[in-house]
């Protein structure tokens, strides 16, 4: 069990999300950064998508109140076991009254905690992730605070001690791939190339739901309102404003505001780490080739856990 001490500026229980509810109206939710959940939960031989704490700007303290192993990844957030400094995507072993402290990112902006066996919460519609909009999910549908306890499951006995990999880098500057669509129709070629070659800013408007950008507007052929359809996570909204809006985990079911472009799958951990002031550019990508990207990351976690 994880007994917390600070719950940090926000810090939920996450995995992969809640899929095939949408008609529903619920949306995915799920681990912003899902690569970096995904290797932590590699390196300590979970299941891939394992429920993980998710913690944002400003990490927990905790303590261990029993022996387990554990993986930081992400972002740097200048992390202790007790006094000793924590390496991200390391694995450590945590003895009985230990304490970690996640301090504030000094790199990326959220970092995920993974422990042997994964943290057990009651599953809603099939998933442990927290949903902060509807309070549902997760634990108790909130974020974590003080005196909360999380059970955490049995490790895994192929755990390796020190096992690591190199920890990535998390620039300024971050360059995604997108894929035209589905209504770049609604756009000229001016502003479809506008798009992909200029550099947007990342405001203080950002959340689980969504990154408000700012930079050139996009003007469109004949306004920029449709029908209302559905939202995926790495949709890029172009509402009146001309600027563009990337929807995240959190994100609407269905919107309606045209969609210039959706960004690919294996690229969306990128933006979970980017932090206001950061720039975005957008590369442009075909259906394939954001495929083969997926193709390789399933690949390189389906080898980390062969080790």
């Amino acid at each position: 069990m994880l007994e917390i001490i600070t719950g940090g500026a926000l810090s939920t229980v996450q995995d992969a999300g809640r899929f095939g509810v949408m008609k529903n109206g619920f949306t995915q939710s799920g681990a912003m950064d899902s690569h970096s959940m995904k290797l932590a939960n590699a390196l300590l031989k979970n299941d891939l998508n394992a429920p993980v704490i998710e913690m944002t700007m400003k990490g927990l303290t905790a303590w261990f109140d029993d022996e387990t192993y554990f993986c930081l990844s992400g972002g740097n957030f200048s992390a202790k076991l007790n006094e000793n400094k924590i390496e991200r995507n390391t694995v450590y072993k945590a003895k009985k009254n230990d304490i970690i402290s996640v301090g504030a990112a000094t790199e990326g902006f959220r970092c995920c905690l993974a422990v042997g066996g994964g943290f057990r919460v009651p599953l809603f519609m099939g998933s442990a992730s927290t949903n902060l909009k509807i309070s549902l999910g997760g634990y108790e549908g909130r974020k974590l605070r003080t005196y909360d306890k999380i059970e955490t499951g049995t490790p895994s006995p192929g755990i390796k001690e020190g096992d690591c990999v190199p920890a990535a880098d998390y620039p300024a500057v971050i360059e995604v791939g997108a894929v035209p669509g589905p209504q770049d129709d609604m756009f000229t070629g001016e502003d479809i190339e506008t798009f992909f070659c200029a550099e947007y800013t990342v405001t203080s408007e950002l959340d689980r739901m969504g990154i408000r950008l700012e930079g050139p507007e996009l003007q469109s052929k004949s306004g920029k309102d449709i029908i209302s359809d559905g939202i995926v996570f790495g949709s890029v909204q172009i509402p009146n404003s001309g600027k563009p809006i990337i929807l995240m985990a959190d994100h609407q079911t269905t919107g309606g505001y045209a969609k210039i472009a959706t960004v690919a799958g294996a690229e969306l951990s990128k933006l979970a780490q980017a932090r206001p002031g950061n720039t975005i550019r957008f590369v442009k990508m075909s259906v394939e080739e954001a495929e083969e990207l997926a193709v390789k990351e399933k690949q390189y976690f389906e080898e980390l856990l062969k080790r």
